[in-house]
């Protein structure tokens, strides 16, 4: 590592941190037991560089020092040894650009060029004070290079052209948003999303395990097997002790629901869950509804709903709080009947009126509310 000292002159002779910062600063020296305080070096030395102008002049490490009681030499060490740490005077907007491999492969060195057309040498800093740049390793936006972080964030996806707009408007004080700067999302390919865009690729849908895969499920014939010698019996996992399953079968064209009454209704026994447990109900073949218009309920989702005689939108769609937390516990989807509003989709949807989801799954145009290849 190259020899890095700090800047005496442009010091000055004392430092103070920000009012605004103190509660900050509280926050990291209660991570601490009063003896080990020191371990908060870093975070103050950052908090210092910013309420420095971004740098850390030698006053302000005396500070920090004389805050964490350690002795000055011991925070000069940390200062100089991180490059994170600037050590001299630098621009309003400090432009940190990755010169690493794969940013130099996409033209980096471009990017250089234009610093020092508009800046000047590394570290130097613009006669109005709004800019300074240097080179550093790697930034971690690969996908996105070449790319530079200004002060906390980072421009991405850049050319000599944008990056030169960048820099001008920030001479002439204009704040300058931060981000890609092609047309992709994120680090998704330029021009938009080519694969993955089924909703249900993000709201959660496809996590859902109606039963654990490949379980071999008891028949009351079987008596379950004992554990080892020496090991008290324990039964399998089985569902025969309920008097009657309820009777549902679910061909590949339609679903055929029969109940015998409503007693028998969602009757399938389930863990303690949290909440309480909706009242279910006892409809015939044909009269009911078809859930997965309601966005986030697929054919699986759809077929444990039944399990627990849930049939109709107007279900769902008086469910209490309480009756909320219960499916949530049992579907081990927490929080995310109220975050897809699956209740207000319901409430229209048993009024007779469409959603936005529920006319394009009518259309057939959503893949996960369809009877194949569900969630």
């Amino acid at each position: 590592m190259a020899l890095r000292r700090f800047d005496i002159e442009a010091g000055g002779d004392s430092f103070a941190f920000k009012p605004e910062t103190e509660p900050t600063i509280a926050f990291w020296l209660g991570k601490y037991p009063e003896d080990k305080k020191r371990s908060a070096v870093i975070p103050l030395l950052w908090l210092a560089q910013k309420d420095n102008a971004g740098w850390l002049s030698e006053p302000a490490m005396r500070e920090v020092a004389d805050r964490l009681e350690m002795p000055y030499i011991r925070v000069y060490e940390v200062a100089t040894f991180y490059t994170m740490f600037r050590l001299q005077p630098v621009g309003k907007h400090h432009i940190q650009l990755c010169g690493t491999t794969p940013c130099m492969l996409r033209g980096a060195n471009d990017l250089k060029k234009v610093c020092e057309k508009k800046i000047g040498k590394k570290m130097a800093v613009t006669d109005d004070g709004r800019l300074s740049w240097e080179e550093v390793e790697c930034l971690g936006a690969c996908v996105n290079a070449p790319m530079v972080q200004i002060n906390d964030y980072y421009y991405e996806d850049l050319t000599p052209e944008s990056f030169e707009e960048i820099l001008g408007k920030l001479s002439n004080g204009v704040d300058v948003a931060p981000g890609t700067f092609v047309d992709r999302i994120n680090s998704a390919p330029e021009g938009g999303v080519t694969s993955l865009k089924d909703d249900a690729c993000y709201d959660g849908s496809r996590n859902s395990i109606a039963r654990i895969p490949n379980l071999p499920e008891a028949t009351k014939s079987e008596e379950p097997p004992a554990e080892a010698a020496g090991k008290p019996d324990r039964p399998a996992p089985t569902n025969v002790d309920r008097e009657e399953p309820t009777k549902q079968e679910v061909k590949a064209d339609s679903k055929v629901v029969e109940q015998d009454n409503a007693e028998k209704a969602g009757s399938a026994e389930v863990p303690e869950i949290e909440g309480d447990r909706p009242e279910a109900a006892s409809v015939t073949a044909g009269e009911e509804d078809n859930l997965k218009r309601i966005k986030g309920i697929g054919p699986k989702n759809e077929d444990q709903l039944n399990e627990l005689g849930i049939y109709k939108f107007a279900q769902i769609a008086a469910w209490s709080d309480e009756n909320v937390k219960w499916v949530e516990g049992y579907l081990a989807f927490r929080g995310r009947i109220s975050r897809e509003d699956w209740i207000g989709q319901a409430k229209a949807l048993a009024a007779g009126e469409d959603t936005e989801f529920s006319r394009r799954v009518d259309a057939g145009d959503v893949e996960s509310s369809q009877e194949e290849g569900g969630n």
